[in-house]
């Protein structure tokens, strides 16, 4: 019987912040910036034909949550909502604490328990060495992953050590 022969090294590993990344738009000035100023010196590269920039987003997320109180201020519900874009999470709040009759339906009145959100974003990465690999960036942590040289962790780290909401 064959056996599974181990051809690469793919490695992942994470930095679990301090304390949570304070506010969306904190949040979202980390990732553009990793877009736009390339900390990591990551090279554009062609794939299937396609053109694709050093550094990409592949996918975001962001939650918004909600609590509900009546008029004492007690808490009579919850309520959370999703969106793949910054754009759709802000008007969707607004759209949430407008919402009369969601907000009748509650008896009470929304509040956007804002430390309670969660944001996540991920990067593809191209290094200058060939390989590619994926920098996710969430409010609690940093996680690189799908990287086999550790010149890339130690690229990512140095910089993330320059980053106070990273700590």
């Amino acid at each position: 019987m064959a056996d599974f022969v181990q051809n690469t090294n793919v490695k992942s590993a994470v930095r679990r912040l301090a304390a949570p990344i304070a506010d969306v738009d904190a949040f979202n000035t980390i990732v553009q910036n990793v877009i736009s100023n390339n900390p990591f010196g990551c090279v554009s590269y062609m794939n299937a034909g396609v053109n694709h920039q050093p550094v990409e987003k592949a996918k975001e997320s962001y939650t918004a949550r909600f609590v509900y109180v009546n008029e004492d201020a007690k808490s009579v519900g919850k309520g959370s909502e999703s969106y793949n874009t910054m754009a759709g999470y802000n008007a969707g709040i607004a759209a949430v604490l407008a919402n009369t009759a969601n907000n009748t339906a509650h008896a009470g009145t929304p509040v956007h328990d804002s430390p309670s959100d969660s944001f996540s974003a991920t990067l593809r990465c191209h290094d200058p060495n060939g390989e590619l690999y994926q920098v996710n960036f969430s409010r609690q942590q940093v996680t690189i992953s799908s990287y086999e040289d550790d010149a890339i962790r130690t690229k990512i780290e140095t910089w993330a050590d320059g980053v106070t909401a990273l700590a």
